[in-house]
């Protein structure tokens, strides 16, 4: 019973953990999903289950480094490396972000113009002025549970995958046996899905949250376990959505390269109801991820800075904090207002990721590890061993994605 009790409390404490997991399936994730189920059906399936000890493992480590030193990442990366480093980071972080913030505002206004028959264009600035609003006008803790709430909408995607009648059998052996197919998509799949299930942004936005929370070490416990389970949900959901295009659009052979594209195609395959699941999932995954990412941004480039920062801050307080935050959604715009399209600013935003990735690995692998800033809490053999694949498999995929950009 006193077991139960404390597993409860811990689930009532749920935060930055849950909220990193739910912003990892940001629209530009889903699409990456969806592309994935729709070229290669079940069979990377598989990946999702190597990923997701690997994205508890980096995301723990981020966590027990904030919550030991007190420090986000940015400022361990200012205190323990140098300042040039962490500039660098931190300005490929943002540009990267940015890209991201473009494609998932895209995302979320085609969903509403294939709902209203309204342009895209026209959504772009209601969508930012809602976030600006929350998040200037409501308190921190309730952006958290708006933000925990908008996790759970993801939920939507088991619903759809369940409703297209997959064989368990099939299932099973695509999730647990690997399929390698030697062929070009298929590796540029796996490296989008491994690419798109652990960003960086997602350690900055943790460790900044965790500081912030003020947990103490004997929090950690507390820590791991709404980090083991904000991951365990982020791959389930995308788990489900490979499984519920692979049933609609792969079956079907339909090819897709937008949101709007899967959006239209899965109406008259599978009918109303799953184009409504599919596009609450959107908006929810929009509405959660855009702030994460521009909140991320703003925390690490204030943290580099020294600046005042917090969502719990007023403007006159935390001006250069709010100046990134609402930049970052007006640059957004700005790049979905040019040429490019929401399918080439995500196809940059992972280039810059893949640069970052296993650079931001080794250091957390290196600060985890180091006794005199982590004392007894150094890193577990588990998140060692994880996060060491991590590296290897990021660098692998970084190294695979440059070649098939210069053959």
């Amino acid at each position: 019973m006193k077991k139960y009790s404390k597993v409860k409390e811990r689930i009532k404490n749920f935060g930055p953990g849950i909220i990193t997991g739910g912003a990892d399936n940001d629209p530009a994730g889903i699409i990456t999903y969806t592309m994935i189920g729709a070229t290669t059906g079940l069979k990377q399936l598989w990946l999702m289950v190597l990923s997701t000890p690997m994205m508890i493992a980096v995301q723990d480590s981020v966590a027990r480094i904030a919550i030991v030193t007190g420090k986000s990442l940015s400022e361990v990366l200012k205190t323990y490396y140098t300042r040039k480093t962490a500039t660098t980071v931190i300005s490929l972080l943002l540009i990267a972000n940015l890209f991201t913030i473009a494609a998932d505002m895209e995302a979320v206004a085609q969903i509403f113009e294939i709902v209203t028959g309204i342009r895209a264009i026209y959504w772009l600035i209601p969508i930012n002025l809602l976030i600006g609003y929350l998040v200037i006008f409501k308190t921190y803790r309730t952006i958290k549970k708006v933000l925990v709430s908008l996790t759970a909408i993801l939920s939507v995607y088991i619903f759809s995958a369940i409703k297209c009648k997959p064989e368990i059998g099939t299932l099973m052996v695509n999730t647990f046996i690997p399929h390698i197919k030697l062929s070009a998509a298929f590796f540029m799949a796996a490296l989008g899905l491994l690419g798109t299930t652990i960003s960086p942004y997602m350690m900055f936005w943790q460790a900044t949250e965790e500081k912030i929370e003020h947990k103490t070490v004997v929090q950690i416990e507390d820590a791991t376990f709404d980090t083991i389970a904000g991951m365990v949900y982020s791959n389930t959901i995308a788990y489900f959505i490979i499984v519920a295009t692979a049933y609609t659009l792969f079956r079907h052979h339909i090819h897709i390269s937008t949101i709007k594209e899967a959006a239209i195609a899965i109406k008259p395959v599978t009918g109303n109801f799953s184009f409504a699941l599919f596009s609450i999932g959107i908006i929810a995954a929009g509405f959660l991820a855009i702030p994460v990412l521009a909140g991320s941004s703003a925390y690490a480039i204030a943290d580099l800075f020294g600046w005042r920062q917090g969502f719990e801050e007023k403007i006159s307080n935390a001006k250069g904090f709010y100046i990134i935050f609402l930049g970052s959604l007006l640059i957004g715009d700005i790049i979905n207002l040019s040429p490019m399209s929401a399918v080439d600013a995500l196809y940059y935003s992972q280039i810059l990721d893949g640069l970052l990735l296993p650079f931001l690995v080794a250091i957390i692998i290196i600060v985890a590890n180091n006794k005199k800033i982590m004392g007894d809490l150094t890193n577990s053999v588990f998140n060692n061993a994880f996060c060491f694949i991590t590296f290897i498999v990021s660098l692998a995929c970084t190294v695979i994605m440059f070649w098939q950009i210069i053959v």
